[in-house]
């Protein structure tokens, strides 16, 4: 049997010296006692795959609105696809998959429902503005409860990389580097790949020069931009791609933003009124009537006041339970005896 001790001096024998180590942790907010099998960082992932914050995801919008079809991307396979790229990038490199799969899993949680659309409306709205990596670090802090009534109580080091895996921010450690780069090559390409099945753009309009650097299919594009980032950060103190290869990746980035995430056809500008409409219609309502939140918010108030909690309890919504809750609230039901 190894025990948590044997683990963490595998860690010291196996992985680069510029790994994070577990024994060397930063450590949590709340002191713990550890556990005897598993490292802090097993723990931190263990935590975020069984939190109610995960499994809310697989009803969150990635790109496309309430797609029909079973094969769009979810918030949730997103999560799935960065983190697999992310721990063969942190294998390769012999840096610690378990840290690099922890913050992958969580860098998420605190995505609104409609995805980035429902971040800009609940921007919009909110008094103190919102971004969903600071709501994911809120949610593994404050928001997702245990049965027994306890925070996930992250590491430092995952919660670092899980706030700095978008914006200008970056990770401390190289594992949170590694999932910021990650996220980026994950979304593009399945961005990609969901807007092809769904007959937004066609393969030959993508931009000829980075496909001819980065490759024809979804499958080489991948391949070729892990291959990059391991090659030149290997025996490195931080994770970096290649200039060629940042550079082609960006290209194609701008062109999903000109062709698709702010495409007519994808977000049609009427869907987005009511996606607006929707999100400030429940802001306002459970603002003014803060008893019609759930109870274990409704506890909240009085340390973070109103305002905070009507935030969170829209970010938490799933795509569906937003609109069931709108229906509940503004469309009248029918009569029935």
């Amino acid at each position: 049997m190894l025990r948590r001790e044997q683990l963490e001096q595998l860690e010291y024998e196996r992985l680069s010296s510029y790994a994070a180590k577990s024994a060397e942790s930063k450590g949590r907010i709340l002191p713990e006692e550890p556990c005897t099998l598993r490292t802090d960082y097993q723990r931190d992932r263990d935590r975020i795959i069984h939190s109610k914050s995960l499994r809310r995801l697989m009803h969150k919008t990635q790109v496309f609105l309430a797609p029909e079809g079973d094969h769009f991307r979810t918030r949730l396979t997103h999560t799935l696809e960065v983190s697999q790229i992310a721990r063969t990038c942190a294998r390769a490199l012999s840096l610690n998959e378990d840290l690099t799969e922890a913050i992958a899993m969580g860098h998420d949680l605190g995505h609104t429902p409609f995805g980035h659309s429902g971040e800009t409306f609940l921007n919009e709205r909110h008094p103190g503005g919102f971004a969903h990596n600071v709501q994911s670090l809120r949610v593994v802090d404050v928001l997702d409860l245990n049965p027994m009534g306890r925070t996930m109580n992250l590491t430092r080091e995952v919660r670092d990389g899980i706030l700095n895996h978008t914006g200008s921010g970056s990770p401390f450690t190289l594992e949170g580097q590694i999932v910021k780069i990650s996220d980026r090559i994950a979304y593009i390409n399945h961005d990609i790949d969901d807007a092809i099945r769904g007959n937004i753009i066609s393969g030959d309009e993508l931009p000829r020069e980075c496909i001819e650097y980065l490759g024809q299919d979804h499958r080489t594009r991948i391949d070729t931009l892990v291959r990059d980032l391991v090659r030149n950060s290997d025996g490195m103190d931080r994770i970096q791609q290649s200039a060629e290869a940042r550079h082609y990746m960006n290209e194609l980035r701008a062109f999903m933003f000109d062709r698709v995430y702010h495409s007519p056809v994808v977000k049609k500008d009427s869907e987005l009124d009511k996606i607006r409409h929707l999100i400030f219609s429940l802001y306002d309502y459970y603002l003014d009537n803060p008893d019609k939140l759930p109870a274990e918010q409704q506890s909240m108030i009085a340390q973070d006041g109103t305002e905070e909690v009507v935030k969170d309890h829209i970010a938490n919504m799933t795509d569906r339970y937003a609109i069931n809750a709108y229906t509940s609230n503004f469309v009248p039901a029918g009569w029935k005896k």
